[in-house]
């Protein structure tokens, strides 16, 4: 008799615990928003001091001769260097379809040299000596330095974009010439003598209907 009031205990104990097992689980479904609704219980301070321990973490101090100094990770210390900006003068030059922005300087002793024969003028990044490779063409671009006797005395960068081969050695030579006349107007009265500051407003005339070209008309049949 003993025995069977044993079970009956053991049993009575296992439903118990059965029924607090139900009660503690709680569906993954809630959990979230129990956790979520734990949060927001949470007192501001709690939350702040969280924000900055992370923070913190991410903040690494140096030690450098005994001082303390903080670095950021991602940010380096390096102090960019000093550009040096050379001040210049820019005009543009047009000839037919082609345009060249020229922006001149004054020479100084750290430049390349060059041949004596030759100007310090870079075309698209080359020597206009190997942009343009006829020798006329050549003669044509460095005109107004040659004209002022100052081979030597500047440097010259060029942009130039455009038209034909000689329509863009002509403009480079009035966007020379004109900023020569920016650095120093009194150079303009022998550029303007020379005729490097008229601008060639000649353009191919265009094609008439009927013709064949601008003027050249079809052969005339009288019968």
């Amino acid at each position: 008799m003993v025995k069977a009031k044993s079970t009956k205990t053991t049993k009575s104990t296992a439903k118990e615990t059965a029924k607090e097992k139900k009660k503690v689980q709680i569906k993954p479904a809630k959990k979230a928003e129990v956790l979520e609704k734990a949060e927001a219980e949470k007192p501001i301070t709690e939350i702040e001091e969280e924000k900055q321990e992370t923070i913190e973490s991410k903040i690494t101090p140096l030690y450098e001769g005994g001082e303390e100094a903080v670095s950021i990770k991602g940010k380096s210390e390096e102090k960019p260097e000093k550009v040096i900006i050379e001040k210049y003068y820019e005009a543009v030059g047009r000839r037919k379809e082609a345009v060249a922005r020229v922006r001149l300087y004054t020479r100084k002793s750290t430049d390349v040299q060059v041949l004596e024969d030759k100007a310090l003028i870079t075309v698209e990044g080359k020597p206009y000596y190997e942009y343009f490779r006829d020798l006329r063409l050549q003669r044509i671009v460095e005109a107004p330095l040659r004209k002022l006797k100052s081979l030597n005395r500047f440097k010259a960068t060029v942009k130039v974009y455009g038209g034909g081969v000689r329509g863009q050695a002509d403009a480079i030579k009035l966007g020379l010439s004109r900023a020569l006349v920016l650095f120093d107007p009194n150079f303009s009265k022998k550029l303007r003598r020379a005729g490097y500051l008229t601008r060639d407003a000649r353009v191919k005339e265009r094609r008439k209907y009927g013709l064949k070209k601008a003027r050249k008309a079809p052969q005339w049949a009288k019968r």
